[in-house]
């Protein structure tokens, strides 16, 4: 088996600096540590248990099946914050069938941001015998 020390998400923006305003600012996601210098620098961005890395410049959006999956502590909060940021939101907050509350965006590529609250009586949340 592999073992994996850390894992991380890469994306090529087709405009690095666009994309760091909107992870950074916009979303505000925390920078773990950045690399290079000028515009075409890399950013690695915290993501909970792992990273999100923008680094080069891709000359086409990534493909249509990427999507980012960001649990928060409360996607209503989440919702008015990134609202009063100027962030489009795709759909707002919406309990599933499933049970978790997913909000979408997108990053400004394109590619989908999905936002989730677990609820604390969530399936996800039971671990027998824990």
């Amino acid at each position: 088996m592999v073992h994996v020390l850390s894992g991380r998400v890469l994306l090529r923006p087709t405009d690095p600096e666009r994309s760091r305003l909107f992870y950074g600012d916009q979303l505000g996601l925390a920078v773990y540590r950045e690399f290079g210098t000028g515009p075409e620098r890399g950013t690695v961005y915290f993501l909970g248990g792992g990273f999100l890395e923008l680094s080069g410049r891709s000359q086409d959006p990534a493909a249509a099946d990427v999507r980012l999956w960001l649990q928060v502590a409360d996607v209503t909060a989440a919702h008015e914050e990134l609202l009063a940021k100027g962030v489009e939101i795709v759909r707002p907050p919406v309990k599933e069938p499933w049970g978790l509350v997913e909000m979408w965006v997108a990053d400004p590529d394109g590619t989908p941001i999905v936002l989730v609250e677990v609820p604390a009586d969530h399936p996800i949340r039971y671990r027998p015998g824990i």
